[in-house]
């Protein structure tokens, strides 16, 4: 319909929010990503912890095979960190060729960002896919500013796929604290 905007990529989303985020750092959460911990101290507050101490920019990663770097975002770092740690990195590669890739850590859709950023993405030109990627609005952030990789420690669940949507049920399913055990059976009953 005339009038409605066009979604340009999740960099374009984010700047849809600038009016509500105004000048407060802030979190991304990619809502297609179900990250899954259930520790005391979880992924996103130890982000959040490590952005109020040195105030890089801190985005989500976890490890993938070398044969599937190619479906996303890819950092670069000098080694690769321990789960629950971050280390700055030295670049995020937009899906790029397998045998060329960095690293093998992948970008999750977890970001805590400094406002800043907002302006960032205002001068983003569209890149891949004709969109604004939030890469490359990274990428200039880093000319000034120090961007971090935090390896997460819990499960990710990628509902944006069907098969990705139904292991997220069939996890929470079972560990549902009232309905955990009825799931169970439920799954028991199915004769799988």
């Amino acid at each position: 319909p005339e009038g409605r905007v066009k979604p340009w990529g999740t960099a374009h989303a984010v700047l849809c929010a600038k009016a509500i985020v105004g000048v407060e750092d802030f979190a991304v959460l990619l809502p297609d990503v179900l990250v899954k911990n259930q520790s005391e101290n979880n992924d996103l507050s130890l982000m959040m912890q490590n952005f109020d101490g040195n105030k890089a920019a801190q985005i989500m990663v976890e490890a993938v095979p070398d044969h599937m770097v190619d479906q996303y975002g890819i950092v670069d770092v000098a080694s690769i960190p321990k789960e629950g740690h971050s280390i700055e990195i030295r670049g995020i590669i937009e899906k790029p060729e397998i045998g060329t890739a960095p690293s093998n850590l992948s970008v999750v859709g977890r970001y805590i960002l400094p406002a800043k950023i907002m302006q960032l993405l205002e001068q983003t030109p569209k890149g891949a896919g004709n969109e604004i990627q939030l890469t490359d609005a990274i990428a200039m952030l880093q000319q000034t500013d120090k961007v971090e990789a935090y390896r997460m420690q819990g499960q990710t669940f990628d509902c944006g796929s069907k098969l990705g949507y139904l292991k997220a049920v069939l996890h929470y399913g079972v560990d549902h604290p009232k309905l955990g055990e009825a799931f169970k059976e439920l799954i028991k009953d199915l004769k799988l």
